[in-house]
């Protein structure tokens, strides 16, 4: 089943359009006018539009570039009463996916709705599938501030050694990006980046998790597994909220730092293995060790690079270029045309005290978009922020 939009000035064909499409389990949205067809495109999705060519007001042309600048992928079928080759020429130029021409013929009309929503589908499997790969190579680092300027030297300077580097930073701040920049601009972007959240794993299996164990080490080691250190073998390990880490494992995880082998759970075999390691924290670790929960001999072989990213309070500057991504991002993954921010709008955006960083940032922006205007304007930040 299809959601389709359909316009034509033409009652009639459009009430027939309209039947034939919802008798094939077709959901359809038929309007008389292409001006309120684009106003809806703003606020929902399709996976098909129908316009016939020769209407008032705006004709299907017209409305098709304005639906290509408005960068909306959804195939767009042009009807016509009135059509000729150079008009079909025409509309396929412009990015028509087909040209129907009446009186229609139901099964042309079937085919040709069958194939441009299967070619809708895979237009939308590959941007999600490319969006898939973005997300686990393409990292970026968006601003012009002095301090994120200060952080992409410095990540440009550390990259391309084997120096184990500590991230510090408030939550949210961005730190795994800054793991995963590390990574892609080292020698070692062709192996893994493996990342280990030592906050999320339970303490009794964090060992279990980091080193692997062999069958039968416990009740549920059913079989051998490895671990996140075997995985990363000539890659990155990112240990994300290493001041979480048990001091038991803190233990083992120095014993592979310092002599570049781990033991499986239940395992007696030294394993060698070649892994750059990266650790971020939001924690105060020299408190944590003065408190006895983090080992002051770990520390030290993490940080041999100590990296401070900084909160989006320190880098206000930026939030212009983070808006204008992020309403990007969030807008193509909706599949709606990119809203505006209009300037005030911004302006308050950085007046706000962010304490959740660029991720509360990017929650705020999505909102803007779901419930914002086509232009955001300063009360919708007011209303949503």
């Amino acid at each position: 089943m299809a959601k389709i939009l359909l316009i034509d000035d033409e009652a009639s064909i459009r009430a027939a359009l309209k039947e034939i499409l919802e008798y094939e389990s077709h959901e359809v949205t038929a309007l008389d006018q292409a001006d309120a067809a684009l106003k809806l495109l703003h606020e929902q999705n399709f996976d098909l539009i129908m316009s016939d060519i020769k209407m008032p007001k705006m004709d299907g042309l017209d409305f098709l570039t304005q639906v290509k600048s408005m960068e909306i992928e959804t195939p767009v079928v042009l009807i016509t009463g009135h059509g000729s080759v150079e008009t079909a020429v025409d509309a396929l130029k412009k990015g028509a996916f087909d040209f129907l021409q009446k009186p229609l013929d139901l099964n042309r009309v079937l085919v040709t709705v069958r194939n441009a929503t299967q070619a809708g589908q895979l237009v939308t499997e590959t941007k999600q599938l490319k969006k898939k790969v973005a997300k686990l190579s393409g990292v970026q680092m968006v601003g012009e501030s002095a301090a994120l300027k200060e952080i992409d030297q410095m990540i440009n300077t550390v990259a391309p050694t084997d120096a184990r580097v500590l991230i510090l930073g408030p939550n949210g701040s961005g730190k795994e990006l800054v793991a995963r920049q590390l990574h892609e601009r080292s020698t070692r972007v062709a192996g893994p980046f493996v990342e280990v959240n030592c906050a999320a794993i339970p303490g009794e299996l964090i060992e279990s998790e980091l080193f692997g164990h062999e069958k039968g080490a416990f009740t549920s080691a059913i079989k051998q597994k490895p671990g996140k250190f075997e995985l990363a073998e000539n890659g990155t390990l990112f240990l994300d909220e290493i001041g979480d880490m048990s001091l038991s494992a803190q233990a083992k995880v120095l014993r592979a730092l310092q002599e570049n082998k781990i033991n499986r759970v239940g395992g007696e075999k030294d394993i060698k293995v070649n892994v750059r390691v990266l650790a971020a924290t939001n924690k105060d670790l020299k408190l944590e060790i003065a408190e006895g929960r983090f080992r002051e001999d770990l520390y030290h072989r993490l940080s041999v690079i100590v990296l401070k990213v900084p909160s989006l309070s320190e880098r206000l500057e930026d939030i212009p270029l983070l808006a204008e991504y992020f309403l990007g991002r969030i807008c193509e993954d909706y599949g709606r045309a990119k809203k505006k921010l209009a300037a005030d709008a911004v302006k308050l955006l950085q007046k706000h005290t962010w304490t959740g960083n660029i991720r509360e940032f990017r929650n705020v922006i999505e909102r803007l978009v779901i419930l914002g205007g086509e232009t955001i304007s300063v009360e919708d930040v007011k209303k949503y922020l």
